[in-house]
């Protein structure tokens, strides 16, 4: 009887840890749109271009997420860390960024960021996606002013868009 009632015990205990196991609450970034792009990555961004509507033809990742360029930036140095960055994800790259279709390859470079991490840079300006763009084609962070400054998507020139 005692052998039986620890068996038990035991049994109940392991679909416990099953449940709860299956049930948690993951912090990882993984499946959650252009912020999973803000881990340390295994392998070289790219950037693209895309037609967006109004926006015209404006830089993306390769799966077509928008980027951004951060107005209190200076030339190929980020000041957008901690909470910007949580909602203002860098792209970052390991190795050179690889040019997509549009890109000028003399405007595409990279910076260290504070933590050694290399970001992505298009005309001296660092790369960010927007948190709040949840699929690619979305432009939510267009024109807003966030984090002392504001934020606009790129051109293929590497220039500002404002419209």
């Amino acid at each position: 009887m005692k052998h039986t009632a620890t068996a038990a015990t035991g049994t109940a205990t392991l679909l416990l840890a099953a449940v709860l196991t299956g049930c948690s609450d993951s912090t990882s970034a993984e499946g959650r749109g252009p912020t999973a792009s803000s881990a340390s990555p295994s392998a070289p961004a790219t950037v693209d271009t895309k037609s967006e509507g109004k926006l015209g033809s404006i830089l993306v990742d390769d799966k077509g997420n928008t980027l951004y360029l951060f107005l209190a930036d200076t030339k190929n140095k980020s000041n957008c860390t901690d909470a910007c960055a949580k909602a203002w994800p860098p792209l970052l790259t390991k190795g050179a960024a690889k040019v997509g279709s549009g890109v000028d390859k003399k405007l595409l470079d990279t910076t260290k960021r504070s933590g050694g991490d290399e970001q992505v840079t298009y005309n001296g300006h660092p790369l960010y996606y927007y948190a709040e763009d949840t699929k690619p084609g979305q432009t939510n962070g267009q024109g807003l002013d966030q984090f002392g400054a504001e934020w606009y998507v790129l051109d293929a020139k590497g220039n500002k868009v404002e419209s």
